[in-house]
C-alpha cells in the first residue's frame, strides 16, 4: 500500500483512513502531520483541524456535515460529533464544459447480442413469464419448477442432496455434523436443448390488486417496460381477471411504450379456465412453442453504442466513493464518449450531489425536473417522519458512511463527469444517449428494478459490504470495493477495485477493465455470477417512501 492515508478532494477537512490507524500514530500527508486523537479504523475518516460545534464537514469538496461538538484535529468522525447535513441548489445556467475520456482503443470494438425489430439490442435472450396480480404467483411457481428443472434453467441441485444426506444420517442414527456439503459435487450441468434461450424468468410480485388504482397504473407501465425489454424474447402473462391491472390496460401500456411491438405475447386468464390444471398445462405448452421459435434468434455483431447500462451501489462502505464507484464512473464515461446510454438513479443517494448534477444538465427542463423529483421525493419522506439523512443503514454507517451526503456524494461518483441528457421518473424509457437520472429509490431491489424497466441492458452494481441481489432481465455485475470482500465472498463478485486501495492500479485502468469486462458480458462470454445464482430479484416501487 502506497499511502495510509487519502484527501478525496483538496478542500476537504477529513482524510480516509485506507487501513487501520491506532491513537497517537502520528500520519504525515503531504509534507503535514496529523496525531491521531482515536483509533481509526480502514475506511473511517478524522479531521484535519479543529472544528467548533456548527462547522462545517467537507468531504468530495462538498458539505456532508456539521460538528455536533469541539472536534479536535486527528480526531475520529461518528455519528455522535457529526451530522448529516447538504447544502441548497438551485438551478444556475452553466456552461458545463467536459473532456471527454480517449476510446479510440473501443472505437471499433463491438459486441454480441440480440438484435430486435425496433433496433435496440439484447444482451441475453430470455422468456419471460408475467402476472398480472400476486394471485397467480402460485401458479408462475409451478410453472417454473417445471420448466426450469426439465430445460436445464434450475441453479443446481446440491442443497437437495445436502438435505438427502442430512435425513439419511438421522434415519440411519448418525451424526449430522460429519455431513459437510463441501464433500458434494454440484450436478453435472444439464445440456440445454434451447442454446440459444439464456434462461426462463418470473417476475412474481405482491400487487396488481388492493392497495389503490395508482399502484395498478404504475405496475402495468413497469410489466410493460419489461415485456418490451430488449434482452426478452417473448413473453408469457397469467392473469386471473377480476384484478384492479386487467389485460387491457396492461397491453395498452405496451402499445403506447412501442406501437410496433411484435415478441410473442401470450395470454392467459385463469377466471376464463377450464381448471387451474389447464391453465398451467396450456401456458406450458404454447410457452414451449414460442421457445422454439425464439431459439431461432443467435446473437449478431453490434456497437458499443448500442448498449445500455445501468449503475447502482448496495452494501456501501468507506472504500465504496474512492475505488469502486469512481472507477465504475469512469467506465461510464468511456460508455458516454461512445455514443451509449448510462443510468444513474436512486435518488435519496443524491442528496448533497444535486448542485453538481444540475450544473451538468444539459437542458433547463431536464434539470428543473430533477429539482421537482428530489424535492417531492424529500418532502413525502420528511412528512412520514423520516428523511434522506435516514439513508445510511448500520452497515454504512459501521464501515464509515456516518451521513447520507458521505454516502451519496461518493455514490454519485458511479455517474463520472459528463453532462446529463435526461432525467426520468419510474419507468420511463432512456432514449437518449449519455447519461440520464432516473427516480428510483435507494432501495437495491427497487432500484435494479427501475433501471431495467428504463432499458439498462447490463446493471453495474458496486458493493463493500457484499449484496446477493440480481435482476431477472438484465445480467448485474457485481464489483467489490476491496479485496478483502472479493476473497470473502468471491462467489459473488466479478470484479475487484480492491487495487485501486492498494495503489496498484488507477482510476483510469480499472474503468477500462470494467468496461472490458462489459463487452464479454454482453457477448455471452461470461456470466456474471448474479446471474449464475439465479438471483432474480423483482420489486416494483409503490411510489410510497421508501430509501
Amino acid at each position: 500500500m502506497k499511502n495510509k492515508v487519502l484527501k478525496v478532494h483538496e478542500s476537504d477537512n477529513v482524510l480516509v483512513a485506507l487501513t487501520d490507524l491506532a491513537k497517537g500514530d502520528t500520519v504525515v500527508y503531504k509534507d503535514e502531520a496529523y496525531v491521531l486523537q482515536d483509533d481509526v479504523k480502514a475506511k473511517h475518516k478524522f479531521f484535519t483541524q479543529d472544528l467548533q460545534p456548527g462547522d462545517k464537514v467537507i468531504m468530495y469538496g462538498v458539505l456532508v456535515g456539521t460538528a455536533q461538538k469541539f472536534i479536535p484535529k486527528g480526531g475520529w468522525m461518528n455519528v455522535e460529533n457529526v451530522k448529516h447535513a447538504a447544502a441548497p441548489y438551485e438551478y444556475r445556467k452553466v456552461d458545463y464544459k467536459w473532456t471527454a475520456p480517449d476510446v479510440s482503443k473501443f472505437a471499433h470494438r463491438t459486441f454480441n447480442g440480440y438484435h430486435r425489430s425496433d433496433g435496440s439490442v439484447g444482451t441475453a435472450n430470455y422468456w419471460l413469464f408475467i402476472p398480472t396480480v400476486f394471485c397467480e404467483n402460485r401458479n408462475l411457481d409451478v410453472i417454473k419448477e417445471a420448466l426450469h428443472n426439465e430445460l436445464g434453467y434450475a441453479v443446481t441441485d446440491r442443497y437437495k442432496q445436502y438435505a438427502h444426506r442430512l435425513l439419511e444420517a438421522v434415519q440411519k442414527g448418525e451424526s449430522i455434523d460429519d455431513v459437510n456439503i463441501l464433500d458434494l459435487q454440484p450436478a453435472p450441468a444439464h445440456q440445454r436443448p434451447f442454446k440459444n434461450i439464456d434462461g426462463i424468468k418470473f417476475l412474481n410480485h405482491q400487487g396488481g390488486c388492493g392497495g389503490i388504482r395508482q399502484d395498478a397504473a404504475v405496475l402495468s407501465k413497469l410489466l410493460a417496460a419489461y415485456a418490451n425489454h430488449p434482452n426478452v424474447a417473448g413473453i408469457t402473462v397469467l392473469s386471473l381477471g377480476c384484478q384492479n391491472l386487467q389485460v387491457q390496460d396492461f397491453k395498452k401500456d405496451l402499445n403506447a411504450l412501442n406501437p410496433n411491438f411484435d415478441k410473442p405475447l401470450y395470454i392467459f386468464e385463469q377466471q376464463q379456465s377450464q381448471s387451474e390444471e389447464q391453465l398451467i398445462a396450456d401456458a406450458i405448452k404454447v410457452t414451449y412453442k414460442g421457445l422454439v421459435e425464439a431459439n431461432k434468434i443467435e446473437r449478431r455483431p453490434a456497437p458499443l453504442h448500442k448498449m445500455c447500462v445501468g449503475v447502482k451501489c448496495g452494501g456501501s462502505d468507506g472504500f465504496s466513493g474512492i475505488s469502486a464507484n469512481p472507477a465504475v464512473g469512469y467506465c461510464s464515461d468511456l460508455l458516454v464518449a461512445l455514443g451509449a446510454r448510462v443510468l444513474l438513479a436512486e435518488f435519496p443517494e443524491l442528496c448533497g450531489a444535486e448542485q453538481n448534477l444540475i450544473d451538468r444538465t444539459k437542458d433547463e427542463t431536464a434539470a428543473r425536473k430533477f429539482m421537482h423529483l428530489m424535492k417531492a421525493y424529500s418532502d413525502a419522506a420528511e412528512a412520514a417522519g423520516s428523511g434522506f439523512h435516514m439513508n445510511p443503514s448500520p452497515g454504512n454507517i459501521k464501515d464509515g458512511l456516518i451521513t447520507d451526503a458521505i454516502k451519496s456524494s461518493g455514490a454519485a461518483k458511479k455517474g463520472g463527469t459528463s453532462p446529463v441528457v435526461d432525467v426520468l421518473d419510474y419507468t420511463e424509457p432512456a432514449t437518449k444517449p449519455g447519461l440520464n437520472l432516473v427516480c428510483t429509490p435507494g432501495n437495491d431491489v427497487e432500484a435494479t428494478t427501475g433501471k431495467a424497466a428504463s432499458g439498462a441492458t447490463l446493471i453495474l452494481f458496486t458493493t463493500g459490504l457484499g449484496t446477493p441481489t440480481g435482476n431477472p432481465v438484465c445480467p448485474t455485475i457485481k464489483v467489490s470495493s476491496n479485496s478483502n470482500l472479493t476473497k470473502r465472498m468471491n462467489d459473488i463478485i466479478d470484479i475487484d477495485t480492491g487495487p485501486v486501495i492498494e495503489g496498484e492500479k488507477t482510476i483510469e485502468e480499472m474503468g477500462e477493465a470494467i468496461l472490458e469486462y462489459c463487452i464479454k458480458a454482453a457477448s455471452g462470454e461470461v456470466i456474471p455470477k448474479a446471474v449464475l445464482l439465479n438471483q432474480d430479484d423483482f420489486i416494483p416501487w409503490k411510489r410510497g417512501v421508501s430509501l
